[in-house]
């Protein structure tokens, strides 16, 4: 580390610090600490078990599912199916049975919700999340990181929203059939 000495991290962290990727530029312009964290960066399911439940949904061919039947499938809690239900609901995928045999259905057939419109329903925010607090702008790198990164995460978002715009829940719950070797309509789990 060409003789600088490496300061010792904030007192207030519990992470690990990782001392190898300290990086000191000249006269402390730019002061980069790297804390191994214990775990991964945290990212949201929402996106794929939505898509999980509509499939679901479905191959059941329109006979309502009980968020409980839905929970077991996705292997959550039926709170987190109904809160994902009623996003989905809210975008106009799914719709509701009451009374006796009721349960969640999809709001328009299966070949008319693209993956896109799922992802939209659901996820909260760009594809791609820029700093939470913004970079500082006293160091060269975070002054011109995110003008440097933006046409490639915009090139990447789009790429990925067409993909997403061309593909079906029909076609995933064809899949599923496909690999599980039955038939729509579906009566189990």
């Amino acid at each position: 580390m060409n003789g600088t000495t490496v300061p010792p991290p904030p007192a207030d962290l519990n992470e690990q610090w990782n001392p190898e990727c300290f990086l000191n530029r000249d006269f402390f312009v730019c002061i980069i600490y790297m804390y191994t964290l214990g775990g991964q960066m945290a990212t949201s399911t929402r996106f794929v078990l939505a898509i999980h439940v509509l499939a679901s949904l479905a191959i059941t061919d329109g006979k309502p599912m009980r968020s409980e039947d839905l929970a077991f499938s996705v292997q959550t809690n039926a709170t987190f199916i109904r809160s994902l239900l009623l996003r989905l609901q809210e975008a106009g995928l799914t719709t509701s049975q009451l009374g006796t045999g009721g349960g969640a259905l999809l709001a328009k057939p299966s070949a008319k919700i693209r993956l896109l419109d799922v992802y939209r329903a659901v996820e909260d925010g760009e594809v791609f999340a820029f700093h939470r607090k913004g970079p500082n702008e006293s160091c060269v790198v975070g002054k011109n990181i995110q003008e440097a990164i933006r046409p490639s995460l915009d090139q990447a978002t789009q790429a990925l929203e067409r993909k997403l715009g061309g593909v079906t829940i029909a076609d995933i719950a064809q899949e599923v059939t496909r690999l599980g070797k039955f038939a729509i309509p579906w009566s189990g789990c």
